[in-house]
């Protein structure tokens, strides 16, 4: 009988991270990696995964309000 991890597999779904069997740790592995660096935003994804998340940084502006950096100004 396949389990659920194992169709999930067979299928190839892409839109979602692959599911984690724990006797196919390996085969899981490499494919989260595949996975991570498929998607739009691969290196915030793993910046994030090694070093924690990300933490906005603020910008003070000329008016002395603060507001957070935008992802296109970082």
């Amino acid at each position: 009988m396949t389990t659920l991890a194992e169709f999930m597999i067979i299928a190839g779904a892409d839109n979602r991270p692959p599911m984690l069997e724990k006797s196919l740790y390996d085969f899981w592995k490499s494919r989260m990696e595949l996975y991570m660096k498929n998607r739009e935003n691969r290196r915030t994804i793993v910046d994030s995964i090694l070093n924690g998340p990300l933490v906005w940084p603020t910008v003070v502006q000329e008016d002395g309000t603060t507001r957070k950096e935008t992802h296109a100004e970082l």
